[in-house]
C-alpha cells in the first residue's frame, strides 16, 4: 500500500536551534527505513521545509507505529499526517468504462 506522510509541526520550530544529535538521529532512522524499502521516497516541501515522504507498507498502521518511532516526533516537535493512496482510475473513462472504488 502506498501512503503519504506530512510533517506538520507541532510549534513554529526554530530549527537551527535543535541540537544537531537530534537532527542526525532523526536522518538516521529515515535511512534506516529507506533501506528496509519502507520509505521509498522523501522530499522537503519548497514552501515549508517540512517533510513528505512516500511510503510502501502493509498499512496506515504501520507507517503510524514507524512514524511515532522518530526522534523528532518522540521530541514533540513534529507528527504526520498519513494519507492512505490507491491507484488512479480515472483513465477508465477515456475508454467508456467508470470504475469507482
Amino acid at each position: 500500500m502506498k501512503i503519504l506522510a506530512l510533517e506538520v509541526e507541532n510549534y513554529p520550530v526554530v530549527w537551527n536551534e535543535i541540537e544537531p544529535a537530534l537532527l542526525q538521529s532523526e536522518a538516521k532512522r529515515v535511512y534506516e527505513l529507506e533501506q528496509q524499502n519502507l520509505i521509498r521516497q522523501i522530499y522537503f516541501r519548497a514552501d515549508t521545509q517540512s517533510a513528505v515522504i512516500e511510503w510502501e507498507a502493509e498499512s496506515v498502521k504501520e507507517v503510524v507505529v514507524l512514524l511515532a518511532d522518530f526522534p523528532l516526533v518522540k521530541a514533540g516537535l513534529i507528527h504526520f499526517d498519513v494519507i492512505p493512496l490507491m491507484p488512479y482510475t480515472g483513465f477508465s473513462r477515456l475508454f467508456g468504462k467508470f470504475l469507482y472504488l
